[in-house]
């Protein structure tokens, strides 16, 4: 079992950046690979970024490519989302996830957070 709980959101200017943290319950954090997800109001819940469980390798949605970096610290238990150069069309709830499998949509993931909001204004 693992709990995640976000933190970092907030409201933000165009340009603006924020960092996004999970920390995760339970001892076995290093094993699993983590991912963000985001749900703007009226749309589905879409992948933003994702580590493998050692955090060796790096995935991102095209949308943040470049502006996004996932990057995790097993000893805090804890996995990080940067975000730089904040569009308004990055407004949406933030999600973090726990998979033991990997991947990039939303079923390969079994835990997941309660959300964030991040707001950024034009």
């Amino acid at each position: 079992q693992v709990q995640l709980v976000e933190s970092g959101g907030g409201l933000v200017q165009a340009g603006d950046s924020l960092r996004l943290s999970c920390a995760a319950s339970g001892r076995t954090f290093s094993s699993y690979a983590m991912g963000w997800f985001r749900q703007a109001p009226g749309k589905e819940r879409e992948f933003v970024a994702r580590d493998s469980w050692n955090g060796g390798r790096t995935y991102y949605a095209d949308s943040v490519k470049g502006r996004f970096t996932i990057s995790r610290d097993n000893a805090k238990n804890t996995v990080y989302l940067q975000m730089n150069t904040l569009k308004p069309e990055d407004t949406a709830v933030y999600y973090c996830a726990a998979s033991s499998l990997g991947g990039s949509t939303f079923n390969d993931y079994r835990y997941w957070g309660q959300g964030t909001q991040v707001t950024v204004s034009s």
